[in-house]
Protein backbone atom coordinates (compact mmCIF):
# COMPACT_ATOMS: atom_id res chain seq x y z
CA UNK A 1 0.00 0.00 0.00
CA UNK A 2 1.36 3.42 -0.92
CA UNK A 3 2.18 5.88 1.86
CA UNK A 4 -0.21 8.76 2.34
CA UNK A 5 0.74 12.21 3.50
CA UNK A 6 -0.32 13.64 6.85
CA UNK A 7 1.14 17.07 7.56
CA UNK A 8 4.89 17.07 7.01
CA UNK A 9 5.33 13.37 7.83
CA UNK A 10 4.30 10.30 5.87
CA UNK A 11 2.05 7.64 7.33
CA UNK A 12 2.47 4.02 6.29
CA UNK A 13 -0.75 2.11 6.85
CA UNK A 14 0.04 -1.52 7.67
CA UNK A 15 -1.95 -4.31 9.23
CA UNK A 16 -2.34 -4.20 12.45
CA UNK A 17 27.59 17.15 21.23
CA UNK A 18 30.18 18.02 17.92
CA UNK A 19 30.48 14.88 20.21
CA UNK A 20 29.35 16.60 23.39
CA UNK A 21 29.85 13.99 26.06
CA UNK A 22 31.70 10.71 25.91
CA UNK A 23 29.52 7.93 27.23
CA UNK A 24 30.98 5.41 29.64
CA UNK A 25 30.89 2.19 27.64
CA UNK A 26 32.32 -1.24 28.10
CA UNK A 27 33.82 -1.18 24.61
CA UNK A 28 34.59 1.76 22.33
CA UNK A 29 32.52 1.14 19.23
CA UNK A 30 32.36 3.70 16.44
CA UNK A 31 29.64 4.19 13.86
CA UNK A 32 30.18 2.85 10.34
CA UNK A 33 32.83 4.89 8.59
CA UNK A 34 32.86 6.30 5.08
CA UNK A 35 29.17 5.91 4.30
CA UNK A 36 27.92 9.15 5.83
CA UNK A 37 28.92 12.78 5.70
CA UNK A 38 29.49 13.49 9.38
CA UNK A 39 28.37 13.07 12.94
CA UNK A 40 25.97 15.88 13.83
CA UNK A 41 26.39 18.29 16.71
CA UNK A 42 24.22 16.44 19.22
CA UNK A 43 24.19 19.23 21.79
CA UNK A 44 23.05 21.69 19.13
CA UNK A 45 20.24 19.33 18.15
CA UNK A 46 19.01 19.14 21.73
CA UNK A 47 19.29 22.92 22.07
CA UNK A 48 17.21 23.60 18.93
CA UNK A 49 14.97 26.57 19.79
CA UNK A 50 11.86 25.06 18.17
CA UNK A 51 11.73 22.04 20.48
CA UNK A 52 8.82 22.03 22.92
CA UNK A 53 8.94 22.77 26.64
CA UNK A 54 7.58 19.29 27.30
CA UNK A 55 10.46 17.70 25.40
CA UNK A 56 12.94 19.86 27.31
CA UNK A 57 11.49 18.62 30.58
CA UNK A 58 11.92 15.03 29.37
CA UNK A 59 15.53 15.83 28.48
CA UNK A 60 16.39 16.13 32.17
CA UNK A 61 15.77 12.42 32.64
CA UNK A 62 16.61 11.07 29.20
CA UNK A 63 19.99 12.77 28.60
CA UNK A 64 19.37 12.97 24.83
CA UNK A 65 22.77 14.37 23.77
CA UNK A 66 24.48 11.43 25.44
CA UNK A 67 21.95 9.00 24.00
CA UNK A 68 22.36 10.31 20.46
CA UNK A 69 26.14 10.12 20.84
CA UNK A 70 25.90 6.54 22.07
CA UNK A 71 23.77 5.52 19.09
CA UNK A 72 26.32 6.96 16.68
CA UNK A 73 23.53 8.30 14.46
CA UNK A 74 24.91 10.26 11.54
CA UNK A 75 23.73 12.49 8.74
CA UNK A 76 22.05 10.53 5.94
CA UNK A 77 21.32 7.37 7.90
CA UNK A 78 18.22 5.22 7.50
CA UNK A 79 16.81 4.50 10.97
CA UNK A 80 13.88 2.58 12.49
CA UNK A 81 12.53 3.88 15.82
CA UNK A 82 10.51 1.06 17.41
CA UNK A 83 7.42 2.01 19.45
CA UNK A 84 7.85 5.67 18.59
CA UNK A 85 4.84 6.63 20.73
CA UNK A 86 4.44 10.43 20.72
CA UNK A 87 7.73 10.83 18.82
CA UNK A 88 10.12 12.35 21.37
CA UNK A 89 13.06 10.23 20.20
CA UNK A 90 11.84 10.14 16.61
CA UNK A 91 12.16 13.90 16.30
CA UNK A 92 15.68 13.93 17.77
CA UNK A 93 16.76 11.19 15.37
CA UNK A 94 15.14 13.02 12.45
CA UNK A 95 17.13 16.14 13.29
CA UNK A 96 20.31 14.05 13.50
CA UNK A 97 19.99 12.29 10.12
CA UNK A 98 18.94 15.51 8.39
CA UNK A 99 17.09 15.89 5.10
CA UNK A 100 19.22 13.24 3.39
CA UNK A 101 18.27 10.58 5.94
CA UNK A 102 15.03 8.78 6.75
CA UNK A 103 13.39 7.80 10.02
CA UNK A 104 10.76 5.06 10.11
CA UNK A 105 8.68 5.62 13.27
CA UNK A 106 6.92 2.34 14.14
CA UNK A 107 3.95 1.73 16.37
CA UNK A 108 1.01 -0.64 16.40
CA UNK A 109 -2.52 0.59 15.71
CA UNK A 110 -3.60 -0.67 19.14
CA UNK A 111 -0.93 1.34 20.98
CA UNK A 112 -1.73 4.46 18.97
CA UNK A 113 -5.45 4.13 19.72
CA UNK A 114 -4.97 3.48 23.42
CA UNK A 115 -2.05 5.72 24.34
CA UNK A 116 -0.79 7.97 21.56
CA UNK A 117 -4.01 9.28 19.99
CA UNK A 118 -3.10 12.34 17.89
CA UNK A 119 0.14 13.23 19.73
CA UNK A 120 2.38 11.89 16.98
CA UNK A 121 0.34 13.54 14.23
CA UNK A 122 0.64 16.90 15.98
CA UNK A 123 4.41 16.50 16.22
CA UNK A 124 4.48 15.42 12.58
CA UNK A 125 3.50 18.94 11.50
CA UNK A 126 6.93 20.26 12.54
CA UNK A 127 9.46 20.96 9.77
CA UNK A 128 11.99 18.76 11.59
CA UNK A 129 9.72 15.76 10.91
CA UNK A 130 9.70 16.03 7.10
CA UNK A 131 11.97 13.00 6.75
CA UNK A 132 9.84 10.75 9.01
CA UNK A 133 7.67 7.90 7.76
CA UNK A 134 5.07 6.77 10.31
CA UNK A 135 4.90 2.98 10.17
CA UNK A 136 1.71 1.60 11.69
CA UNK A 137 2.29 -2.14 11.91
CA UNK A 138 2.10 -4.90 14.51
CA UNK A 139 5.20 -5.38 16.62
CA UNK A 140 5.89 -8.90 15.41
CA UNK A 141 5.74 -7.65 11.81
CA UNK A 142 7.17 -4.13 12.19
CA UNK A 143 9.04 -3.61 8.93
CA UNK A 144 7.36 -2.47 5.69
CA UNK A 145 8.15 -4.96 2.89
CA UNK A 146 10.14 -2.42 0.86
CA UNK A 147 12.39 -1.38 3.78
CA UNK A 148 15.76 -3.11 4.25
CA UNK A 149 19.44 -2.39 4.92
CA UNK A 150 18.70 -0.10 7.83
CA UNK A 151 21.76 1.53 9.40
CA UNK A 152 20.32 1.78 12.89
CA UNK A 153 17.33 0.62 14.95
CA UNK A 154 16.37 2.16 18.28
CA UNK A 155 14.07 0.68 20.92
CA UNK A 156 13.81 3.15 23.78
CA UNK A 157 12.04 2.33 27.08
CA UNK A 158 9.40 0.18 25.40
CA UNK A 159 10.67 -3.39 25.09
CA UNK A 160 9.17 -4.17 28.50
CA UNK A 161 5.74 -3.15 27.15
CA UNK A 162 5.96 -5.72 24.38
CA UNK A 163 6.34 -8.54 26.91
CA UNK A 164 2.76 -8.25 28.17
CA UNK A 165 1.20 -7.74 24.74
CA UNK A 166 0.17 -10.49 22.35
CA UNK A 167 3.46 -10.27 20.48
CA UNK A 168 5.77 -13.05 19.33
CA UNK A 169 8.98 -11.41 20.52
CA UNK A 170 11.24 -14.02 18.94
CA UNK A 171 9.66 -13.30 15.55
CA UNK A 172 9.86 -9.55 16.13
CA UNK A 173 13.55 -9.73 17.00
CA UNK A 174 14.35 -11.89 13.98
CA UNK A 175 12.62 -9.42 11.66
CA UNK A 176 14.46 -6.51 13.25
CA UNK A 177 17.71 -8.42 12.74
CA UNK A 178 16.88 -9.11 9.09
CA UNK A 179 16.03 -5.45 8.40
CA UNK A 180 19.44 -4.19 9.54
CA UNK A 181 22.32 -4.10 7.13
CA UNK A 182 25.37 -6.21 8.07
CA UNK A 183 27.30 -4.20 10.64
CA UNK A 184 24.23 -2.14 11.55
CA UNK A 185 23.37 -1.34 15.15
CA UNK A 186 20.44 -1.87 17.50
CA UNK A 187 20.28 0.41 20.54
CA UNK A 188 18.02 -0.63 23.42
CA UNK A 189 17.31 1.30 26.62
CA UNK A 190 14.86 0.27 29.31
CA UNK A 191 13.95 0.50 32.99
CA UNK A 192 15.82 -2.02 35.11
CA UNK A 193 14.10 -4.66 37.24
CA UNK A 194 15.65 -6.61 40.09
CA UNK A 195 17.51 -9.86 39.43
CA UNK A 196 15.02 -12.70 39.18
CA UNK A 197 12.11 -10.48 38.12
CA UNK A 198 12.42 -11.33 34.44
CA UNK A 199 9.36 -9.94 32.66
CA UNK A 200 7.05 -10.52 35.62
CA UNK A 201 6.94 -6.84 36.64
CA UNK A 202 6.77 -5.39 33.13
CA UNK A 203 3.09 -4.51 33.34
CA UNK A 204 2.98 -3.51 37.01
CA UNK A 205 6.28 -1.64 37.44
CA UNK A 206 7.17 -1.07 33.76
CA UNK A 207 10.56 -2.67 34.30
CA UNK A 208 12.40 -5.63 32.79
CA UNK A 209 15.37 -7.60 34.04
CA UNK A 210 18.39 -6.68 31.95
CA UNK A 211 19.65 -10.26 31.62
CA UNK A 212 16.26 -11.42 30.33
CA UNK A 213 16.21 -8.76 27.62
CA UNK A 214 19.78 -9.61 26.64
CA UNK A 215 18.94 -13.29 26.28
CA UNK A 216 16.02 -12.54 23.97
CA UNK A 217 17.93 -10.11 21.76
CA UNK A 218 21.01 -12.29 21.49
CA UNK A 219 18.88 -15.30 20.54
CA UNK A 220 18.05 -13.45 17.30
CA UNK A 221 21.75 -13.23 16.36
CA UNK A 222 22.71 -9.80 17.70
CA UNK A 223 26.12 -9.33 19.36
CA UNK A 224 26.47 -7.03 22.37
CA UNK A 225 29.24 -4.55 21.61
CA UNK A 226 28.82 -1.75 24.16
CA UNK A 227 26.98 -0.66 27.29
CA UNK A 228 26.65 2.76 28.87
CA UNK A 229 26.03 3.89 32.44
CA UNK A 230 24.82 7.48 31.91
CA UNK A 231 21.29 6.48 32.99
CA UNK A 232 22.38 4.15 35.79
CA UNK A 233 21.14 4.95 39.29
CA UNK A 234 22.27 2.28 41.77
CA UNK A 235 20.33 4.03 44.54
CA UNK A 236 17.10 2.87 42.88
CA UNK A 237 15.73 -0.20 44.75
CA UNK A 238 13.90 -1.17 41.53
CA UNK A 239 10.77 -2.16 43.40
CA UNK A 240 8.46 0.73 42.42
CA UNK A 241 6.70 1.94 39.30
CA UNK A 242 8.89 4.07 37.07
CA UNK A 243 6.35 6.90 36.89
CA UNK A 244 7.04 9.79 39.27
CA UNK A 245 9.90 8.03 41.07
CA UNK A 246 11.11 9.09 44.51
CA UNK A 247 14.67 8.45 43.30
CA UNK A 248 15.83 8.40 39.67
CA UNK A 249 15.05 5.14 37.89
CA UNK A 250 17.90 2.78 37.19
CA UNK A 251 18.02 2.32 33.42
CA UNK A 252 20.34 0.37 31.15
CA UNK A 253 21.50 1.28 27.65
CA UNK A 254 22.85 -1.40 25.32
CA UNK A 255 24.40 -1.37 21.86
CA UNK A 256 24.03 -4.47 19.69
CA UNK A 257 25.43 -5.11 16.26
CA UNK A 258 24.40 -7.38 13.42
CA UNK A 259 27.54 -9.27 12.43
CA UNK A 260 29.14 -8.02 9.24
CA UNK A 261 29.28 -11.51 7.79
Amino acid sequence: MLPETKGNAHVWNGLSARFAHRCAVSLAISAPSGAFAQAPDYEAIVASPDRTDGDRQADQRRQPAKMLAFTGVQTGMKVLDMEASAGYSTELLARAVGPTGTIYAQDSAAVIERFVKDKFDIRAQKPAMKNVVHVVRNFDDPIPPDVSNLDLITFFFAYHDITYMEVDRATMNKKIFAALKPGGFLIIADHSAKPGDGVNVAKTLHRIEESTLKQEIEAAGFKLVAESDFLRHPEDPRDAKVFQPTVPNDEFVLKYQKPKS
